[in-house]
């Protein structure tokens, strides 16, 4: 991202490094992550002036609370202590993503140009999967030190087995089966992230596709050492269920029924006889009725109604008078007279009264949302 594009402050906290993501905090504030940082930027508020924290990216653990409106992601940085970033709770991922990339990469567990492609946190399992390798970290942390990773140069397989509640992810790697469950709600971001990373790797259109190129890689071994040992054992375990069956049963035929049921040859019957007098859109049994579109609604049919006579009595009723004026003809009362002109200077002197009223509470109302906004932002 362009440095122009910041807001002063941030752009001058950045002094000349790469922005590698940047994330909307609501508002006006803002983070930007470099390979080294992670940057909050606060804009000028009720409550706080404008300012910008940096939070360096060699953390030992990181750790993320929840609630209904606010979460705060906390870096602990060993005996230097802990730093807590709030953001709102709906931001907390967009947020983490990055944070999470910077500290891999401080750390030496992602390679220079390898990229941190999603982040899944699953209860206390957390799935970080770059383009190079899987992370995985078991426990209440989103990541420390205890973390588990698999690179992708060892990977022979890949296989998803789905049950009720979540589905499994088998990664057969280095000769070993790994096993880890994802929710069904995200089995399909699990599945498209780590089918499409792996396969990349490896330049192969399907896991099916690997394990193809890993056993013929495997063979080519064998016979360059002459019956030797092979450089690559992938063992003799069961092999990983394919994302493709028909490409793993390509080259074997289906086995031959035992017996061929014969049904006879259907014969052909005359059409029946159109009935004398019927065309040819009419029906036989429903008769000159043409077939409607089964999808559109019958149409409804309107016709108009005869206008019944008069009775001829009702011509020779006489018409009730009627008196034109005011509507007190007759009565001996006049409508009373009002004075215009003071009442008007009066309800001009009352609207503008309460113009500048509204005026004052539209003013209030703004201030008193920008106030309970900057108190869901955690300032």
């Amino acid at each position: 991202m362009s440095q122009a594009d910041l807001p002063s402050m941030l752009a001058g906290a950045v002094d000349g490094e790469d922005v590698v993501a940047h994330v909307d905090l609501g508002g006006e504030d803002a983070l930007a992550v470099t390979p080294t940082r992670t940057l909050v930027y606060r804009a000028d508020g009720l409550l706080s002036d404008e300012s910008v924290t940096e939070y360096a990216h060699d953390v030992e653990r990181i750790d993320v609370s929840e609630g209904r409106r606010k979460a705060k992601i906390q870096l602990e940085y060993g005996l230097d202590g802990t730093e807590t970033i709030t953001v709102p709770s709906k931001r907390v991922d967009d947020a983490l993503h990055p944070i999470l990339a910077g500290v891999l990469s401080a750390a030496g567990l992602t390679d220079p140009g390898e990229s941190v492609l999603r982040t899944f946190r699953f209860s206390e399992l957390t799935l970080i999967v770059t383009s190079d390798r899987l992370v995985k970290h078991v426990g209440s942390a989103v990541w420390d030190e205890e973390y588990e990773e698999f690179h992708y140069d060892d990977v022979t397989g890949l296989d998803f087995e789905e049950g009720t509640v979540a589905t499994s992810v088998v990664l057969t790697h280095a000769g070993r089966q790994e096993r880890f469950k994802a929710p069904n709600e995200s089995k399909r971001a699990v599945r498209e992230a780590l089918t499409d990373a792996i396969c990349e790797y490896h330049e192969v259109g399907s896991p099916a596709e690997l394990r193809a190129k890993r056993e013929a890689d495997a063979e080519d071994d064998h016979d360059a050492d002459r019956g030797g040992a092979s450089t690559t054992d992938f063992g003799d375990g069961p092999d990983p269920l394919s994302a493709s069956p028909a490409a793993e049963d390509e080259g074997s035929e289906p086995e031959a029924s035992a017996e061929t049921a014969e049904s006879p040859e259907p014969t052909e019957s005359p059409n029946p006889a159109t009935p004398e007098g019927a065309t040819a859109s009419e029906s036989p049994t429903t008769g000159a009725t043409p077939e409607t579109d089964p999808l559109v609604s019958d149409p409804v049919e309107t016709r108009a109604s005869d206008t019944e006579p008069a009775e001829s009595g009702a011509a020779d009723a006489p018409a009730a008078d009627s008196e034109g004026g005011d509507g007190f003809g007759g009565s001996g009362f006049e409508p009373a007279g009002v004075e215009e002109e003071p009442l008007a200077d009066e309800v001009a002197a009352l609207r503008e009264t309460v113009e500048a009223q509204s005026e004052q509470l539209d003013r209030q109302a703004e201030l008193i949302e920008q106030l309970i906004e900057e108190l869901r932002r955690g300032r």
